[in-house]
C-alpha cells in the first residue's frame, strides 16, 4: 500500500527544486480532464524544470501572473446545498493570486483545461462585464432579493483588484441597489471600499466575514503566500469594526498537526479586534487538491506529512476526502469531535454571537436605460 504521507513523483516532478518563492503549489500538477500527462527525466544536459519559454522557475525567474479579460455570460451562481448558507454567489474573478496551497476551489481550474497548481494562482481572469451582467439580473421581473455572497472560489480582494476594479464596481451596483451582501476575505484591499461598506452597514446590507488560518507568520507564508499577514488580518477586523461594519472571524481551514493547536488564540484574538461572529472548517481535499496538498507537505513538512495524512483521513472516513454534505465541512471521527468541541467551548467563552440576518426588504431594481426614440428628433 501506498504511504500516504508521500508524493508520486511522477506527478510532481517539480519536487525535488524545492517550494517557490511566492507561491503555495511547487508544480503544474495534471487536471482530471487532461487527456495526456508529462513527465520530466532528467538527460545530463540541465535544469528539467523549466517553465514556458525555457525559465528554470526554480532558478529566481519565478513563474509570472498572467491575467485574461474574460466577458462572462452569467454572473451569478445559485446553489441550494443544506451546508453552505449563501444562496447566491458572484466570483469576480477566476483563479486566486493569493496562492493558498489548502484552496477548496483550485480543482475549478481544471475545467479551463488548466492546472490546479500553478496555473490557479498565475493563470487568472478577470470578469470585466461583471457589474452590467449584475445590474441586467436585477432588473429582471422575476428577480427577488436574497444576500449574495462576493467572492467564494476566489478572494475578491486579491493583488489584481487593485487595477481591474471588478469587485468595486460589483459594490458599487448592490449598495445603489440596496442589496444584501456576504463578504469574506484575508485582504487588506477591502478597506479601500469603506466609503460604501459602512454607509451599507448602517442599513444592514452588509457583512464581512475575516479568513484567519494561523498568527504564525512564517507558516501563513507557507501556507498564503500573497494574503496579507496575520496581523494585517486582526487590523483589518477592528478597522471595520469601528467603521460599524458588522464582523467575523472565519478559522478556515483548521490542518490537523498543522494549524489545529491555534484554534482558541486565533479566536479570542480575534474576538479581542472586533469579530463578533465565528466559524471553522476543516481542511477539504476534493480531486486535484489532494496531489497538490501532499505535495506541500512533504516540501515543508517531510517530518509528519504521514502522520497528517493519517489524521486527516481519519476524520474523512479513510478517505482523503468525503464530499458528503454535514461531513465535508466538520469531519467525523474523535479528533473531529474533539475540534468541535474546543471551538464551541471557545466560542462561549469569548462572547460571539451570530450576526444578525441582512435585510432584503431594501431591494431597489435598477431602472432600465433610457432608448431615445429615433423619430423623436424630427421634432427637435
Amino acid at each position: 500500500m501506498r504511504d500516504v504521507g508521500k508524493v508520486n513523483p511522477a506527478v510532481h516532478n517539480l519536487l525535488n527544486a524545492g517550494p517557490l518563492k511566492g507561491r503555495g503549489a511547487a508544480s503544474f500538477v495534471s487536471g482530471r480532464f487532461e487527456k495526456t500527462s508529462t513527465h520530466a527525466e532528467d538527460d545530463g544536459w540541465g535544469s528539467v524544470y523549466a517553465a514556458e519559454g525555457g525559465d528554470d522557475i526554480h532558478a529566481g525567474a519565478g513563474v509570472p501572473t498572467r491575467v485574461t479579460e474574460e466577458r462572462a455570460r452569467s454572473i451569478i451562481s445559485r446553489n441550494d446545498s443544506p451546508d453552505i448558507p449563501m444562496r447566491q454567489s458572484v466570483n469576480p474573478y477566476r483563479g486566486c493570486e493569493h496562492g493558498c496551497v489548502y484552496c477548496f476551489a483550485r480543482p475549478s481550474h481544471a475545467y479551463l483545461d488548466l492546472s490546479p497548481g500553478l496555473d490557479f494562482e498565475t493563470r487568472l481572469y478577470a470578469k470585466t462585464n461583471a457589474a452590467g451582467l449584475l445590474r441586467k439580473e436585477f432588473m429582471r421581473k422575476g428577480y427577488r432579493a436574497q444576500p449574495i455572497a462576493l467572492g467564494i472560489n476566489t478572494d475578491a480582494y486579491q493583488p489584481i483588484e487593485r487595477r481591474y476594479r471588478v469587485t468595486r464596481q460589483l459594490l458599487e451596483t448592490m449598495a445603489e441597489c440596496c442589496h444584501p451582501v456576504n463578504l469574506i476575505t484575508k485582504s487588506a484591499l477591502i478597506l479601500r471600499d469603506l466609503d460604501l461598506l459602512a454607509p451599507m452597514a448602517r442599513e444592514n446590507l452588509v457583512h464581512v466575514y475575516v479568513s484567519i488560518t494561523t498568527l504564525d507568520n512564517r507558516l501563513s507564508a507557507k501556507l498564503e503566500p500573497r494574503a496579507a499577514a496575520p496581523h494585517t488580518r486582526l487590523k483589518i477586523l477592528q478597522t471595520l469594526h469601528e467603521a460599524g461594519v458588522p464582523v467575523g472571524v472565519m478559522v478556515a481551514p483548521i490542518i490537523p498537526m498543522v494549524t489545529d493547536h491555534d484554534l482558541e488564540h486565533i479566536l479570542e484574538t480575534a474576538y479581542a479586534h472586533g469579530a463578533r461572529a465565528a466559524g471553522y472548517v476543516l481542511l477539504r481535499l476534493p480531486h486535484e487538491l489532494k496531489e497538490v496538498w501532499r505535495e506541500w507537505l512533504t516540501l515543508h513538512y517531510p517530518d509528519r506529512a504521514a502522520h497528517v495524512m493519517s489524521l486527516i483521513r481519519q476524520m474523512r472516513g479513510g478517505k482523503d476526502y468525503d464530499s458528503a454534505y454535514g461531513k465535508r465541512m466538520r469531519g467525523e471521527g474523535p479528533f473531529a469531535d474533539l475540534i468541535a468541541m474546543r471551538f464551541a467551548k471557545a466560542h462561549k467563552r469569548n462572547g460571539f454571537d451570530r450576526l444578525r440576518p441582512l435585510d432584503v426588504s431594501k431591494f431597489i431594481a435598477p431602472e432600465p436605460p433610457k432608448v431615445e426614440s429615433p423619430q423623436g428628433e424630427l421634432f427637435a
